[in-house]
């Protein structure tokens, strides 16, 4: 032991916990953390903004199942970060954020950037603390990492007083988390085996973030041994592989009406590792939380989710990988064999047929990106998206065929898909990276480029450029038909810009060059952006502007 600084104290507790990289915006209130940091052998990765820091963050945390780590200042810098704890938490993304804080000698009298952060992200962080005594940071770092991963894991935020940061003590650093030993108790496995097999009309509901491609395999065997269709939650498509053919598709926006019309019908649903939100159950209308009307099954990593929005029939509180590997052991009754043959090859059937491109007009049409995409890249290929109505086309056309190719904020976020593919690339610098990007969306975070310039990020960008915030023009042509306020997008010369930033840019027009475009960044080494021009009247994957507006009378 040897008498550190408070950044220098944090840093070994990191490394004690495995850290190998942090994402950070700097500032003056965590100088002695940067210090810490300068050979500890951790990667800083310096961003642009602290947003797009936090949102690497997550993305990290999603990919690798630790606490993603992000660094930001005070105040402003910690109300930039704000959107990507938002996202960690309903994502249920484990996450730390460190924000820097005044000096505790000028509390309470709205000092520079001043700000309380308990009461600010009081409702978005599992936990929120700030660390007053230099000597118990290990305490607080050790116990941070322990709340983001346990239970349904989430984010922490710690703020970090410039002065106890910079103060000296002498303290051994925490040992790492010690293993968790599996809790799951046979009596419960069989509890599910035995309320599946009353079911005639079953769905296996897979989500969250507690997954792995042991568990998807796992799943994918019992799934075909028990013969039953399986659903992914909403942008938690590579829970299985999108090719068995057991899979029936995603519940969640823009899902194929057929596979809701199935949930409905359902008679028993287990619902694996997903919470029971508006997303699946298209705001509650699929599965009314006051009368179910079908048995519901509920495995869930934390007991105080069970019974939160719908009541369970059957609720287990235990990781859904371990019930899944459980399951994918248990013996078929007799009596079900073959039982549910028709219900699930119907339901495989639907998601084929949904799967066959609707066209869409224009020269570049976003079907065919998306399904060559899907027939051309690698299984471990790794897409990345934000919000908009583009990823709608993304999230029916493309097949998700391995755990971890699919990073997309469940919370809907725009601007999450840039940050979360240079973080994806950084992690996985061998496999390639897309990310699906509208033109308002990819505005929000691409000057993130240039930090993806400076740490040998190479993600390939495709960005849809239709001219518009397309998701709330389909809602106020819905709603408001003909009244276009405040949707509208001057837009610059996306591939031009990533050249300016030091990256590969392109511009593609007409649908027979894309494939060629795409090889192209693919081949440069250096972050890239495929520019789409769309036709505006390529408004969502099912309708046109035309369309929309004519359905509401317009």
């Amino acid at each position: 032991m040897t008498n550190r600084h408070g950044g220098a104290i944090l840093v070994d507790q990191l490394k004690a916990e495995g850290v190998t990289r942090v994402f950070s915006v700097p500032g003056e209130s965590f100088l002695a953390v940067l210090d810490g940091l300068y050979d500890s052998g951790i990667a800083n990765v310096v961003c642009r903004q602290e947003g797009g820091a936090a949102m690497m963050a997550e993305a990290h945390g999603k990919m690798t199942g630790e606490p993603g780590i992000c660094f930001v200042t005070r105040g402003p810098g910690a109300t930039n970060a704000s959107a990507g704890v938002h996202v960690a938490k309903q994502d249920s993304t484990p996450m730390i954020l460190f924000v820097g804080q005044i000096d505790r000698t000028h509390r309470d009298r709205e000092a520079f950037q001043e700000v309380d952060y308990r009461a600010m992200f009081g409702t978005v962080a599992k936990w929120v603390a700030e660390i007053e005594t230099t000597e118990r940071i290990p305490e607080y770092v050790s116990r941070a990492f322990h709340v983001a991963t346990s239970g349904r894991p989430g984010p922490v935020v710690l703020a970090l007083p410039e002065d106890m940061l910079s103060a000296l003590a002498e303290v051994p650093a925490i040992p790492a988390r010690a293993p968790v030993p599996k809790a799951l108790a046979p009596a419960q496995r069989h509890a599910v085996a035995r309320a599946l097999a009353l079911a005639e009309r079953p769905l296996v509901v897979v989500g969250g973030s507690l997954w792995s491609q042991t568990a998807a395999d796992d799943l994918a065997r019992f799934a075909e041994s028990w013969g039953l269709p399986v659903a992914a939650s909403f942008r938690r498509q590579g829970h299985m592989d999108n090719d068995h053919p057991n899979y029936a598709g995603d519940l969640g926006v823009g899902m194929n009406p057929k596979l809701g019309a199935r949930l409905r019908a359902a008679d028993v649903v287990l619902w694996l590792g997903a919470r029971i939100g508006d997303n699946q159950t298209a705001g509650y209308t699929l599965v009314d939380p006051a009368a179910p009307g079908k048995t519901v099954i509920h495995v869930y990593p934390d007991a105080s989710e069970l019974g939160r929005v719908v009541r369970p029939d059957l609720g287990i509180a235990c990781p859904p990988e371990e019930m899944i590997a459980a399951l994918a052991q248990q013996p078929v009754p007799d009596e079900i064999a073959g039982r549910w043959t028709d219900w699930t090859a119907a339901a495989r059937a639907e998601y084929e047929a949904w799967q066959q491109p609707k066209p869409t007009p224009g020269a570049v049409r976003m079907e065919e990106v998306v399904t060559w995409l899907s027939e051309n890249l690698p299984e471990d290929a790794i897409l990345t998206n934000g919000a908009g109505n583009y990823a709608a086309f993304l999230h029916r056309y493309y097949r998700f065929r391995r755990h971890g190719t699919q990073l997309a904020p469940t919370s809907g976020s725009m601007g999450y898909g840039f940050p979360a593919a240079v973080s994806a690339s950084l992690q996985h610098p061998g496999r390639v990276v897309v990310c699906m990007a509208g033109d308002g969306c990819f505005q929000m975070t691409l000057n993130e480029m240039s930090t993806a310039v400076q740490h040998g990020a190479t993600p390939v960008v495709v960005v849809a450029n239709n001219g518009q915030y397309g998701t709330i023009r389909m809602h106020q042509e819905r709603h408001y038909t003909g009244r276009v306020s405040g949707t509208a997008l001057a837009n610059p010369d996306f591939a031009a810009l990533a050249r300016a930033y030091g990256g590969h840019g392109e511009v593609v027009t007409r649908q027979e060059d894309f494939a060629d475009a795409f090889d192209r960044a693919l081949g440069s080494g250096v972050v890239s952006v495929i520019e789409l021009r769309l036709d505006p009247e390529a408004l969502t994957a099912g309708a046109t502007l035309s369309e929309i507006r004519a359905a509401a009378g317009g």
